[in-house]
């Protein structure tokens, strides 16, 4: 079977079945962290082998993971992967998505986001007197809108320029350098004290 190309956008239809099941939406993050077997991940999310080793190659097979290494364990091969690549939502392929496709990669993106955050909570995460947690609701224009989402761009691009600045202070080992988790969220907010509208239901 052909190796199949690299998923680089949010709406190529195997990243929308790659989201589809947590337990792929975990591995993907874990694997982008670093370099992992099987073997290894079931004991991390203490899960059967079969079941992960199941939705690695599920993952592989679409083209999201890359095969890095080797290792003989026991007689056998251990198959070390890593994330190949996070797809990217451009404005055109976004609105191309149906709603359906839309609340899948939403979905999975801020459970991601949530349980990143909630465990990194638990283990001190905030402690440190620079960190942040905030959320507002404001009012806004079409144009303040537009200005505030053009401001959030331009500072997650300044926050890869500092991620660049880091890796060359930090060197070739990395060995001081700090997980930082930042989640930056802009949309057309719901108020508490409404309710969902019936289209986004599924009723």
């Amino acid at each position: 079977m052909p190796k199949a190309e690299p998923v680089t956008d949010v709406a190529d239809p195997r990243w929308l079945r790659a989201i589809s099941h947590p337990i792929r939406v975990r591995l993907l993050a874990m694997l982008e962290e670093e370099a992992a077997s099987p073997v290894v991940l079931a004991a991390k999310l203490e899960q059967p082998l079969g079941t992960i080793a199941y939705h690695v190659r599920t993952l592989y097979d679409l083209g999201l993971l890359k095969l890095v290494s080797t290792r003989q364990r026991r007689g056998a091969t251990e198959h070390y992967y890593r994330t190949a690549v996070r797809p990217v939502a451009s404005a055109e392929s976004w609105q191309g998505l149906d709603a359906i496709s839309k609340q899948r990669v939403l979905t999975a993106l801020i459970n991601r986001a949530t349980d990143y955050a909630s465990r990194s909570a638990a283990a001190g995460g905030f402690d440190a007197a620079q960190a942040q947690l905030s959320a507002q609701a404001l009012k806004l224009d079409r144009e303040g809108f537009a200005q505030l989402a053009g401001e959030l761009a331009g500072w997650l691009e300044r926050a890869q320029e500092i991620a660049a600045e880091a890796r060359q202070r930090l060197g070739e080992d990395g060995a001081e350098a700090i997980d930082v988790g930042l989640t930056l969220m802009l949309f057309e907010a719901l108020p508490f004290s409404a309710s969902v509208p019936a289209e986004h239901t599924g009723t």
